[in-house]
């Protein structure tokens, strides 16, 4: 097991634990407010190309057609996952993913496998062979998807200079947006 892998396994494992509450009064929030499922699982690109089932809690509207967040109709986000998305909680179920071994903590975010044109540049830059995170590089610098290139060469920076303290930097710029990493 490499040190990344233990790092992902303590930290998932911890933050679960400590993070179930707030997670459960998120679902009878969802619940009450919007009809259909409060976790939601999707198909997301994960390492070698390879297709995993990613969850989150649900902060659209059920009818939502399942498109990049960039690219979804105005309106189709929630009251309650205005909030959600605001706080990062609507990320937490991924830590189940983290702890399977289909995410890292910080990595390059999954993408969806209709975002062709980033899975292309992903692949060139050499970015698939590492696990997607709950959060990454390029998500902390405010770089999104719709900037497929760009995404793809910072995703391949942050691999360049893999380290347990620059994933804890990271981590702590995604709790903490003032800090820089």
């Amino acid at each position: 097991m490499t040190a990344k892998r233990a790092f992902d396994l303590v930290i998932a494992a911890v933050m679960l634990a400590l993070t179930s509450p707030i997670v459960l009064v998120a679902v009878l929030a969802i619940r009450t407010t919007s009809p259909g499922p409060a976790v939601f699982s999707q198909p997301r690109v994960g390492r070698a190309g390879a297709l995993f089932a990613c969850h989150k809690l649900r902060t659209m509207h059920r009818d939502t057609p399942s498109l990049p967040t960039h690219e979804a109709p105005a309106g189709s986000v929630t009251a309650v996952g205005k909030v959600l998305r605001a706080t990062k909680i609507d990320e937490l179920p991924q830590l189940w993913n983290v702890l399977k071994g289909e995410m890292s903590l910080v990595g390059p975010r999954p993408c969806l496998p209709t975002q062709t044109e980033l899975i292309r540049h992903r692949q060139r830059l050499g970015v698939l062979a590492a696990l997607p995170g709950m959060t990454g590089l390029a998500q902390i610098r405010g770089i999104d998807m719709s900037d497929p290139r760009l995404c793809a060469e910072t995703d391949a920076a942050y691999l360049k200079a893999a380290s347990i303290g620059h994933d804890v930097r990271i981590l702590l710029a995604t709790l903490y947006p003032a800090r820089t990493a």
